[in-house]
């Protein structure tokens, strides 16, 4: 095992940036991936996560700024002089050569003579011993990848770089491969850098997730901390689905922000707002489907006291097997969705029904009202 608190294994960009012609691909970002981490850029197609990565594999040079891997300047060596490996989505394998001999080429290549051990090793470790003299096509996506992902650690790179390694897999294999990604990267010790488009994949196996937009970094966080408190619009609706209730800010109630909007009052927490809080300012309250509880209006009077609180008809619902989805139609918010798990489904609560959205104060966010509500909402195809 690698020693994981070894700054020599950092990755450390500063001032990184790429621009081809008039067009900025990555606006200068400074970002540091630290030894024996798990880090994800995530972000849609030409996000500038992609080319970012390339720029750490050396395979794009940077516009300007550095790429640092430790105290080495590696910004002007070429790919095979950094202590790094990329592997594609392609996953790049060579038909011709058995899984063993794929996985040997690195070795072979810079003239070692005896490499079996290694292979063994490295086999193993990705749980592929048995297919060794098997070709390429003859195994699974899953475990052409982990082939592909064999052949970049044995040469003991510093950096694992992973650009959209699953892309290609049906949904329950990518799953498996997340979790198998994960195992291999603890084991292994080693700093894994992933490109992907897919915030499940990101937040299942990634320490920090940085979230990137129109090449900058949105946030920066663990799954949990961008999740819970998104600091934009964008990554609140690109990490989930989030609602947005546009009000104004009334007065101050000990640690929470009173709120006006419709005719109601709404609470926020001060540390959980990232716009300003002067009276009447503006404020877009962000609340969470799955925080939400749903009360048929003619059991409002149970609700208990403290809790946030909107009143509203339910337009739409949908049964999904673990929860039920609705959309409720409301006087400050159109469309307000909720999922409710199904433990005990009340049978009044169809299409047309007044209901009481309420959720607990903790679990709202604020941000500020002159961002786009809808930044970060994936366009259906």
């Amino acid at each position: 095992m690698t020693n994981q608190t070894d700054p020599t294994g950092d990755v450390r960009l500063t001032g990184i940036s790429k621009t081809y012609g008039a067009f900025t691909a990555v606006h200068p970002l400074d970002l540091t991936v630290p030894q024996g981490s798990f880090f994800a850029l995530l972000g849609a197609s030409g996000c500038g996560k992609t080319t970012t990565l390339r720029m750490i594999a050396g395979l794009e040079e940077p516009s300007s700024g550095t790429v640092f891997l430790g105290d080495q300047d590696v910004t002007a060596l070429p790919p095979y002089k950094r202590p790094v490996n990329t592997v594609f989505q392609s996953y790049a394998l060579f038909p011709h050569l058995d899984i063993f001999e794929n996985v040997a080429f690195g070795l072979r290549r810079r003239g070692w003579k005896s490499v079996k051990k290694q292979v063994e090793e490295m086999l193993d470790l990705v749980q592929l011993g048995e297919q060794a003299r098997k070709k390429p096509h003859q195994l699974s996506g899953g475990q052409q990848q982990r082939v592909a992902v064999a052949r970049a650690l044995i040469n003991h790179p510093k950096v694992l770089l992973l650009d959209e390694p699953l892309g290609a897999l049906d949904l329950k294999l990518r799953r498996q491969m997340q979790l198998e990604l994960k195992r291999i990267q603890t084991e292994v010790g080693i700093t894994f850098i992933h490109v992907t488009h897919d915030q499940e994949e990101a937040m299942t196996m990634a320490d920090t997730v940085a979230v990137m937009n129109a090449g900058r970094v949105e946030q920066l966080g663990t799954p949990a901390d961008l999740y819970e408190n998104p600091r934009t619009t964008f990554v609140a609706n690109f990490l989930g689905t989030s609602n947005f209730i546009e009000a104004e800010v009334d007065s101050k109630s000990g640690d929470d922000i009173v709120l006006k909007a419709g005719g109601g009052k709404l609470l926020l927490p001060e540390a959980r707002c990232g716009a300003p809080t002067t009276t009447g300012g503006k404020v877009l309250v962000g609340v969470r489907p799955e925080k939400i509880s749903l009360t048929h209006a003619d059991d409002a009077g149970e609700i208990p006291e403290g809790r946030n609180r909107i009143t509203g008809r339910i337009a739409d619902s949908s049964f999904i097997g673990v929860s039920t989805q609705y959309v409720v139609d409301s006087p400050v918010c159109a469309d307000f969705e909720v999922y409710a798990q199904n433990l005990d489904r009340d049978p009044r609560l169809v299409p047309g029904a007044e209901v009481v959205l309420h959720w607990n104060p903790a679990h709202t966010f604020g941000l500020d009202a002159t961002q786009d509500a809808d930044a970060g909402v994936e366009e259906a195809a």
